[in-house]
């Protein structure tokens, strides 16, 4: 039995997330697995799992999402295998790749890291008092947008003090899901991409549910100048989500890679930040 690795990319404005959701007596919501399993489907002619790596939630994008399927067999070469689900698959989600695997691999269990960006507009170019979409109808899909003027030297002072591993805690949404609300975060940079946009990039071992928006949600709180770099700590030790930054909208993430340390050359970094 083959097993097929794919690396995918997708647009998360129309998609509820990730993962497959079949509300009881209602038509299935629209997820990225959805539609690739429907995609699957058609091409095997059969129904076959497909198992990707990261949840990501509704809204949030994807330039290196990694997804697994094992069909009871295949005529279709392995080389051809992006291009027919493509020509399967809505124009805002498609097959970057495609690799035969081991057949004991799994996106979630291999994963050695993975890393997000957020992007995020800030300065004087508002609709309102609030976060709200960005100036340009063009970024609107894919970056968030805050009124005030950041401190990029102060976001990027606390950074450091994110890294580790550390109980995160504070950080997350609804962290009694968790058996462990422990992680490794590897890094996180702060970059200013243009005048007035500035990029974050958190990498880990592994992220909890909002776990990025949070991070990015305090250090926007320190570039504002409402925390100090040093409260970062604070806010780790008391593990308390109502000392962190708020959690920041969806349009501004993005998957960005996923590494598993070698075992499968499709989801290395390097293959990824194409």
């Amino acid at each position: 039995m083959p097993r097929f690795c794919l690396l995918i990319a997708y647009d998360g404005t129309d998609f509820h997330g990730w993962q497959r959701q079949e509300p009881p007596g209602l038509p299935p919501l629209r997820t990225a697995q959805g539609v690739i399993t429907d995609a699957v489907r058609d091409l095997f002619g059969e129904r076959i799992a497909v198992d990707g790596a990261s949840r990501t939630d509704a809204g949030v994008h994807a330039r290196a999402q990694v997804a697994a399927f094992s069909p009871a067999q295949s005529r279709i070469p392995v080389d051809r295998l992006a291009l027919a689900l493509n020509t399967r698959l809505p124009h805002d989600i498609e097959i970057r790749q495609a690799s035969l695997t081991n057949d004991s691999f799994d996106p979630v269990r291999d994963c050695v890291s993975k890393s997000y960006s957020y992007r995020l507009r800030h300065g004087d170019r508002v609709r309102d008092a609030s976060i709200v979409a960005p100036a340009s109808v063009f970024e609107r899909r894919t970056t968030a947008h805050i009124r005030h003027a950041l401190n990029i030297d102060a976001m990027v002072a606390a950074a450091p003090r994110l890294l580790g591993t550390r109980d995160f805690r504070a950080f997350a949404h609804n962290p009694d899901a968790r058996e462990t609300t422990t992680r490794t975060i590897h890094g996180v940079t702060v970059t200013v991409v243009e005048d007035g946009v500035v990029r974050f990039d958190v990498a880990g071992s592994g992220f909890l549910h909002h776990m990025v928006r949070i991070i990015v949600g305090t250090l926007v709180e320190v570039g504002r100048g409402r925390f100090a770099p040093a409260f970062v700590d604070e806010i780790i030790a008391g593990r308390d989500r109502t000392k962190a930054g708020r959690t920041m909208p969806p349009e501004g993430l993005c998957l960005e890679w996923i590494h598993y340390g070698g075992r499968n050359e499709i989801a290395t970094p390097e293959a990824s930040s194409a």
